[in-house]
């Protein structure tokens, strides 16, 4: 009997941890915020500074829109952001809908067509 006591309230235990969790992972969600990288004119030419004055916060969706074969998703580091280069084994999106998660701290994504990031393809948001 104590040790049928000692499962029931294990397996309660665990369903509260389970329920709290999920809780959990619903208000971080629910908290989230969805931007489209330049706006109505999406993810285009000059586009950089976009990021500038915006609330990110950590778990936010970017939304890249652009026409697909035109242009990609880069996910780089700052070096790579700064030298317009795409690093081997970078993270590449293209589907022209690239929805990306912000992670804290700073995040840089630029477009790996050459010549597009030089061109002002290039965004580097902050999340808190």
């Amino acid at each position: 009997m104590f040790q049928k006591m000692c499962e029931e309230k294990g397996n309660a235990k665990l369903v509260r941890i389970v329920v709290l969790s999920i809780l959990l992972i619903h208000i971080h969600t629910a908290n989230a915020a969805s931007y489209t990288v330049g706006d109505s004119s999406g993810w285009t030419f000059n586009v950089a500074g976009w990021e500038k004055g915006k609330p990110f916060k950590a778990g936010d969706t970017l939304i890249f829109k652009y026409v697909v074969g035109q242009h990609n998703t880069v996910v780089v580091d700052k070096a790579s952001y700064d030298s317009c280069s795409v690093p081997a084994g970078a993270p590449t999106y293209s589907s022209g809908n690239d929805k990306l998660t912000l992670k804290k701290g700073p995040n840089y994504f630029i477009c790996g067509i050459r010549g597009h990031c030089e061109a002002g393809m290039k965004i580097a948001p902050v999340a808190a």
